[in-house]
């Protein structure tokens, strides 16, 4: 008896982003990480993703930015930023949630606890803010 052949599992459009590119764009900034930001920017807003979709999460970062300034422990906020993440995702139309979501998911992973790659992943936000803009994002 033969076995089925299994179809190749196609891999999900969100996941076009390998975390090895996500996580260099993080350790080493530059342009690693403006061409990054530009590619997500304006892939989220064909995607349908709205400036103010991505404002909602871009605050949280920002009172993260300015909480690890005076000291406090930013880290597990930014852990909890995930799930927040994903059920953003879950909760909108389109696909550009869930893609923002990938990417700046495998964004905290790199960074891990260093505050040099907190001040990377905002940076990576920031320019994914501003090419979603330029493109047009709404």
């Amino acid at each position: 008896m033969s076995q089925p052949q299994s179809k190749p599992q196609e891999k999900p459009q969100s996941e076009s982003y390998p975390p090895e590119q996500i996580h260099c764009a993080i350790r080493e900034g530059g342009r690693a990480l403006v061409e990054l930001a530009e590619q997500v920017g304006r892939r989220v807003k064909k995607e349908g993703l709205t400036t103010n979709q991505i404002r909602n999460i871009f605050g949280l970062v920002k009172r993260m930015e300015m909480e690890m300034r005076k000291g406090s422990d930013w880290k597990h906020e930014l852990m909890m930023l995930k799930p927040k993440m994903a059920y953003a995702a879950a909760r909108a139309s389109g696909g550009g949630a869930k893609t923002l979501a990938q990417v700046l998911s495998h964004a905290i992973d790199a960074v891990d606890s260093d505050a040099s790659k907190f001040s990377r992943f905002v940076d990576l936000f920031e320019a994914i803010l501003a090419y979603h803009k330029a493109a047009g994002g709404k």
